[in-house]
């Protein structure tokens, strides 16, 4: 489950890649017609929602007390994101194996990453991405509806395991 969720994400993540490319070349559906583009962006908005649908069943995790320091991460995937949108714009018209071998490419070193499960769409369902760093010094990225203040008492008692270092807390907002 973990192995297929964590592919899930990364397809989430970068997608919007393609949907930028496809509206560039003017690839529309042909009964639609420029209202493909509406369909080209509910298709992430609901992987995404199913995304986070799903990440249900991962197991179950917890972070209670020794945390050290938070930070926000959002600014800091923001620039990596916007540059897939560059390079969607920056491949030639209509060259499909360069589009193909560069999203191949940008897939498996995100999925590797161990980390780059930023998804911007998720902002839109009010999550927010930070890193915590532990007593250990550990620095783990939680993507999580909380809005962090401070370290004091602050835990995590309904977190979804994505990998070794990446965590998506399902705790409802307080």
């Amino acid at each position: 489950m973990k192995t297929v969720y964590r592919l899930l994400l990364t397809f989430n993540s970068i997608m919007l890649m393609l949907i930028v490319y496809l509206v560039k070349e003017l690839i529309w559906i042909t009964y639609l017609g420029k209202y493909t583009i509406i369909l080209y962006l509910l298709v992430p908005v609901f992987l995404s929602m199913f995304s986070l649908w799903v990440s249900d069943g991962l197991s179950h995790d917890s972070i209670e007390g020794g945390i050290q320091n938070v930070e926000m991460a959002n600014d800091v995937y923001m620039p990596s994101y916007l540059g897939y949108f560059f390079v969607a714009l920056s491949i030639p018209n209509s060259d499909w194996i360069i589009l193909l071998f560069v999203f191949g490419i940008l897939f498996v070193f995100t999925y590797f990453s161990q980390s780059l499960y930023y998804n911007p769409l998720f902002l839109l369902f009010g999550y927010k991405f930070y890193y915590i760093t532990k007593k250990n010094n550990l620095k783990v990225f939680i993507i999580s509806k909380k809005d962090i203040q401070e370290t004091k008492d602050l835990k995590f008692n309904n977190l979804r395991r994505i990998n070794d270092f990446t965590f998506i807390d399902k705790e409802r907002r307080r």
